[in-house]
């Protein structure tokens, strides 16, 4: 197969034409040009005795005002001023759009059009330099193609071949040179050092005493750096570039981290809208019902101030089931006491340590250490691992039914941290199948025996070859040929690349029958392949490896086996395998994004509308709006409270947005809907709440002292005391019978989760699209204590737990799943308690001196939201009232307009009622005026049809308590649960 190349693709294009057009005025350069001095020849052409060089001719200015004219017309921030002899500028481009491409294009582009001859790529690693490569090795009969059979030459630079860095300065025609960093980063001034430099910097004898580097000085050539963030990241790198003479340099990345001239910008956000790149779906494994073990994660350590603390995340005891929940923990914090489960005990926090890169906390009685962002007593690490490999082989499986026949072979990536996990070796060294190898042929073979999976293998006859042939590792090898683990810069690895590089076409084509891939370090970087449509990360260390780095090799649009490039989403899904929640991923990947790229998410700047076009010129070139005329956009926008200080989109932004409502200055009116597009891809979605509507709300003391409130609080300010009766055998007879007929316990279960990532300009977000459910087969190895646990949990006796047990029947399930069943028999006791108790109930009033007075209402500061949980009160004790969902909205709403509503008040937090469940803060206390007749008081319960539905029978049990509460009070304080106003209304009517 040969993969075929797009010449026409706009972006590329635009990208080309960014650096190009920075020389624009520049003469044609050429010559046929002999290490013999010349007497004749052009005489803007740079020659000495050691070969021939580019040369430019430009001023400054000139190339200022062409660097500025590029950055205008790309929506960029312009440059003020840049140095002629030290020429650095940038270009952007999100992995898997052709970066690779688009430079080596630039340099034939160039040649063309000014006849630069010389460019060197300095690359930062092995893998990116065989990735170069292998590019320049494909792409040479494309461009042969392009630029009329154009005679080029182009190497690695290999130090023992230093005859190829002499012809690359004497030969008069396109050379290019590929480099990697350290070939030339070590120099010395000091000639007694020069054997410790590079040879690049050595004097030689064969290149008549002078050192190779001053043959490339000599030619002034445009040096093009991939990935510059990793090859001058340091001072010494600096001084290398600077070492090569170079005429300008062009910087290529998708993650800069100095953008000098910044010409040209397609960052991933740009590339997930414009489709250029696969769309992300993430895949996540969560662990439900499964809370048998002493489950903790570190999640955060502080020695910012004293004492120490440390946040982790625990399964505790909550309302009588078990729920994962974060808590600030220190020294001495007793986690048995902490979460009310005895699976804790000897969890004591001995120890907790900050040092950066070795975070942990461990414990006085037990011998774990927990480690930063690492977890113990979930499930059996290899039991995760195992299903992430069926997941991912299942997801490979379901998109060949789909993809095959569209001519697409689908790939599958597994990162492991390990070499030793998928292969190992005897004693005589022979390769064995490590644990993930067999995890994976165990499933695969599972899987292709479903009829589902019939279509791809026909009549599968022997199961164990197909699974054996499908998969391999990539891995670096030592001198007898033992794969090892490595950090991807030795020997080693480099051979492990170019075996990599020469199958990337092979691994493409149906008739190879690889199609699950495992590697180690190496395929981290600078290696990808356009039909990798999973990826999944094993890992068993707190190594981190980052999202954009981990997706990015699959990022690139898929091809068939004509070797073209296939568009659209519906064909182009990345499924990311993540260890975490696909919220926790995507949040991740937008913080990276973010500091990475440097993209500003829901950020206006002061040059967003620059590159709107206004109309076309005498010659028919785009005219654009321009700096000076963004800038008045940005200053219109903070004027109207749109975006803050730093141009960070406001919410009245977003709400305005929304319901069409933004206006521009009548100068702007002409293009006023490009600008209102730029508004929308920016801002993103509507938040819920902003911080900076955040209002402090007062007494309305108008309403407060008034004789309608008084007369009102008078009579629901009183407390009371309550007794329980009921008979303990019934109640025991009911908990058998309910466990009988209710009691399911199954196994803990994964939870298999999709979600579609969306990308914009307003951030990153997910929806999810599909989840399924797998069960968890691991054995409990220690039961829990049931009776005593039951015993604290209810406050029945023993002998009562241990007949509700027996008489059921339903202990065998007991061993399924430990806690789960000890959470589902809690329920069930408390649930038949709370039906006795409500039934046995009775309350008494206190006493005239207990009571809630009226001064509580001045003694709690209260605040809301504008816009989003406040509304304007003239009727209640506060001049706003604080709702908690759409219904209480509608409900003071209506309070507030109703004549029948003398007064009313949203029952603050310290309003409480006792029950034997818990306190009880009703919602409302209404005075209502019956034509001027007669005035009743209601309390008030709002909730929906739906909210009464599926309300905790706990909430209910309350609720039925309270009744009977404001019962022992007064008959004529009326009680409802109302789930509008008219329904109200319709009982404090009749």
């Amino acid at each position: 197969m040969k993969i075929k190349f797009e010449d026409k693709l706009d972006y590329q294009q635009e990208a080309i034409a960014a650096i190009t057009h920075i020389f624009e005025g520049q003469e044609i350069c050429r010559t046929n040009f002999s290490i013999t001095p010349q007497t004749t020849g052009q005489a803007n052409l740079y020659q000495s005795e050691l070969g021939i060089g580019n040369k430019l001719s430009l001023l400054e200015d000139e190339l200022l005002a062409n660097v500025q004219k590029i950055q205008i017309r790309n929506g960029l921030k312009q440059s003020k001023k840049l140095d002629k002899k030290d020429l650095h500028f940038s270009v952007e481009m999100e992995t898997g759009t052709g970066k690779t491409y688009v430079y080596l294009r630039t340099i034939f582009e160039l040649n063309k059009t000014y006849g630069f001859t010389k460019f060197i790529i300095v690359v930062p690693s092995i893998a990116i330099k065989e990735g170069t490569n292998k590019s320049l090795q494909i792409t040479k009969e494309h461009f042969k193609g392009l630029y009329d059979n154009i005679n080029y030459d182009f190497f690695t630079y290999d130090s023992q071949k230093l005859e190829q860095v002499r012809s690359f300065a004497t030969n008069d025609y396109v050379q290019i040179m590929v480099i990697n960093i350290d070939a030339f980063r070590k120099s010395f001034t000091d000639p007694e050092k020069e054997t410790k430099a590079n040879i690049i910097h050595r004097t030689n004898d064969k290149l008549n005493g002078y050192k190779p580097i001053d043959f490339i000085k000599q030619t002034c050539p445009v040096v093009i750096i991939d990935e510059p963030q990793s090859v001058d990241a340091t001072p010494k790198s600096k001084e290398a570039i600077r070492s090569l003479h170079p005429l300008c340099t062009l910087r290529y990345s998708a993650t800069h981290k100095d953008k000098h001239h910044l010409m040209y910008r397609l960052d991933s956000v740009d590339a997930y809208e414009r489709k250029l790149v696969k769309q992300i779906e993430v895949a996540s494994l969560e662990v439900k019902d499964y809370h048998n073990l002493p489950y903790i994660k570190l999640l955060k350590v502080d020695n910012k101030k004293s004492p120490i603390t440390a946040t982790v995340e625990i399964d505790i005891n909550q309302g009588g089931k078990t729920k994962r929940v974060t808590k600030a923990v220190k020294q001495n914090t007793d986690l048995m006491e902490l979460t009310r489960r005895s699976v804790y005990e000897g969890y004591i926090i001995r120890d907790i340590y900050c040092a950066p890169g070795n975070e942990y906390i461990d414990f006085t009685s037990q011998p774990d250490i927990v480690r930063l962002n690492k977890a113990i007593g979930t499930i059996d690490e290899d039991t995760y691992k195992r299903e992430q490999i069926r997941k991912t082989i299942e997801e490979h499986l379901d998109k060949e039914l789909r993809l095959n026949p569209l001519g697409l072979k689908v790939l599958s990536l597994f990162f492991i941290d390990k070499v030793a996990n998928y292969r190992i070796y005897d004693e005589q060294g022979n390769p064995q199948k490590g644990k993930y190898a067999i995890m994976f042929e165990e499933e695969y073979k599972k899987l292709i025996s479903k009829p589902k999976y019939h279509s791809l293998f026909g009549e599968i006859k022997d199961k164990d070859e197909a699974a054996a042939y499908v998969h391999d590792g990539y891995f670096s090898v030592d001198k007898k040929n033992i794969a090892k683990d490595t950090k991807g810069d030795t020997q080693a690895d480099e051979d492990t690349y170019g075996l990599i590089m020469r199958d990337k076409e092979r691994l493409l084509s149906f008739s190879s029958k690889l199609r699950f891939i495992f590697s180690h370090s190496t395929l981290r970087e600078g290696w990808d392949n356009p039909n990798v449509f999973q990826i999944c990360t094993l890992n068993e260390t707190g190594s981190v490896v980052k999202k954009r780095q981990e997706i990015g090799r699959g990022l690139r649009l898929a091809v068939n086996q004509n070797g073209e490039r296939v568009q659209g989403f519906d064909v182009n899904t990345l499924t990311v395998m993540a260890n975490e929640s696909y919220e926790d991923f995507v949040k991740a990947l937008q913080r990276e994004m973010a500091e990475e790229e440097g993209i500003n998410f829901g950020v206006v700047e002061d040059h967003t509308f620059a590159n709107i076009i206004t109309g076309l010129d005498e010659l028919d070139q785009p005219v654009y709006l321009g700096l000076e005329a963004s800038e008045k956009l940005y200053g219109y926008l903070q004027q109207q409270a749109y975006i803050d200080i730093k141009g960070k989109v406001l919410d009245d932004l977003r709400h305005d947005l929304r319901e069409n409502k933004v206006e521009v200055p009548e100068a702007y009116e002409h293009v006023k809907p490009q600008i209102i597009k730029q508004l929308k891809k920016i801002a993103g979605n509507l938040n819920i709440k902003n911080a900076n509507d955040k209002k402090k709300i007062s007494v309305n003391k108008g309403v407060l002292l008034s004789p309608d409130f008084e007369q009102l609080w008078d009579r629901i300010k009183y407390k009371t005391t309550f007794s329980v009766e009921f008979d303990p055998e019934k109640l025991v007879q009911k908990c058998i019978e309910a466990m009988q007929n209710q009691l399911i316990v199954g196994k803990g279960k994964f939870i298999y989760k999709k979600a579609l990532t969306e990308i914009s300009k307003g951030g990153a977000h997910a929806s999810e699209t599909h989840e399924s459910t797998s069960l968890i087969d691991q054995q409990v190895q220690t039961l829990p204590d049931i009776v005593s646990y039951l015993q604290n949990e209810t406050n029945l006796t023993r002998k009562s737990i241990v007949e509700i047990l027996v008489n059921s029947g339903k202990l065998d399930a007991f061993k399924n799943n430990p806690q789960r069943f000890i959470d589902e028999v809690i329920d069930i006791i408390r649930t038949q308690m709370r039906h006795f108790i409500v039934d046995g109930i009775k309350y008494e009033k206190l006493g005239e001196q207990e009571v809630y007075t009226q001064e509580l209402f001045q003694n709690q500061e209260l605040f809301g939201h504008l816009k989003h949980d406040m509304l304007e009160s003239t009727k209640s004790p506060y001049d706003y009232v604080v709702y908690d969902s759409a219904i209480e909205a509608n409900m003071a709403q209506h309070f507030e307009n109703s004549a029948n509503v003398k007064v009313y008040a949203k029952l603050p937090a310290w309003f409480k009622i006792d029950t034997p469940l818990g306190t009880y803060n009703p919602d409302w206390a209404v005075l209502w005026d019956n034509d001027g007749e007669e005035k009743l008081y209601f309390v008030v319960e709002t909730k929906g049809a739906l909210s009464w539905e599926f309300l905790r029978p706990t909430e209910k049990a309350k609720i039925e308590c309270g009744r009977k509460h404001y019962k022992a009070l007064s008959d004529d304080i009326g009680f409802t649960v109302a789930e509008s106003f008219e329904s109200f209304s319709d009982v404090a009517m009749s």
